[in-house]
């Protein structure tokens, strides 16, 4: 089959980009084609893009005191940059969005909240960040907040704190995506055991191919949390990050980044594998060769043609099993 007609006809559904941070620092707009960073929406449409999940991370230098209103000019960039582009990017609150949005030939934005601190403690705050439009939320970044351990502090061993556990029911009830891509091991566990709902791992890899031994934080995850996260019918979006490719970042490449595809294939099937880039999430010297920004993401598809998927399993990894979850939690 033809790789590009292919990846045109697909759902392509990216888990992860910070792309909203660099807009918020005015380096560039999401209408306007830019040399900077890893996408903008003319490069998008280029790259095949249906849905994306902007996260919205707040720097560590605005926690705790201001990480709500940090967390709400991100939100509020993505509303102008909507408007200010009306015929290239929607709002998604739900499946149906995904899909009205791939027949207009618009790319749909799915609004993420990358760590809890914006909720200071409070189910009050996050029920509005969801009247906002917010429909997935990382329950941590690196490091300890009010819900639970980040894989920075691992090492104490903490899971989900009571904050957490009442997070993590509220937001099964709303019906917003749990995403345990920074959660420290214990974390993942308790969520795997008490959500009704499955969760994500929004941008992580295979820790069996790359132990991170190069990167400050351990966050690829092991077999046994890949078989959990399958149980619970959830989904792995694979990450281009350079160091959670390889041991040597050097040495990423489109072909290393399918072989954690395939690894998690096999490990927890070919229904809980997608796409999690990561996009403007690293800078500077690190590249994955042949995945540089998001116009190569259609040599993804050629990839996993080339190494014998079919049709119908390359939609489901480039898209499809993110929205199956998508559907199945926010409707």
């Amino acid at each position: 089959m033809d790789a590009d007609k292919l990846h045109r006809e697909s759902i392509v559904f990216d888990g992860h980009c910070d792309t909203l941070l660099s807009v918020l620092d005015g380096q560039r707009r999401l209408g306007e084609r830019s040399e900077e960073g890893h996408l903008d929406l003319p490069r998008m449409k280029e790259g095949g893009i249906t849905a994306q999940i902007f996260a919205c991370f707040v720097r560590r230098q605005f926690v705790p005191a201001q990480a709500t209103i940090q967390t709400l000019h991100l939100v509020d960039t993505f509303y102008e940059e909507m408007a200010a582009n009306a015929g290239m990017l929607t709002l998604a609150t739900s499946a149906a969005d995904i899909e009205r949005a791939k027949a207009e030939g618009k790319i749909a934005g799915v609004l993420g909240l990358e760590g809890a601190e914006a909720l200071a403690g409070d189910l009050g705050a996050l029920r509005m960040f969801y009247r906002l439009g917010v429909r997935n939320l990382g329950l941590t970044w690196n490091f300890r907040n009010e819900a639970a351990d980040g894989v920075a502090e691992a090492r104490t061993g903490g899971g989900l704190t009571e904050f957490g556990v009442r997070l993590v029911k509220e937001m099964n009830r709303l019906g917003m995506m749990i995403d345990i891509a920074h959660l420290a091991p214990a974390g993942v566990r308790d969520v795997l055991a008490l959500s009704d709902a499955p969760v994500i791992a929004s941008h992580a890899n295979a820790h069996a191919l790359c132990s991170c031994a190069s990167c400050p934080h351990r966050r690829n995850l092991t077999d046994e949390q890949l078989e959990g996260i399958a149980a619970n019918g959830g989904v792995i979006g694979v990450t281009f990050v350079p160091a959670f490719v390889t041991d040597d970042p050097n040495q990423a490449t489109l072909e290393r980044t399918l072989d954690h595809v395939d690894h998690i294939v096999r490990v927890a099937g070919i229904d809980h594998v997608g796409l999690g880039s990561d996009f403007d999430g690293f800078f500077g010297k690190e590249a994955n060769v042949g995945l540089e920004d998001v116009t190569r993401m259609p040599g993804i598809t050629a990839g996993l043609l080339d190494r014998g998927y079919k049709p119908e399993e390359i939609k489901k990894i480039l898209g499809g099993n993110f929205l199956r979850v998508f559907r199945q939690v926010a409707g």
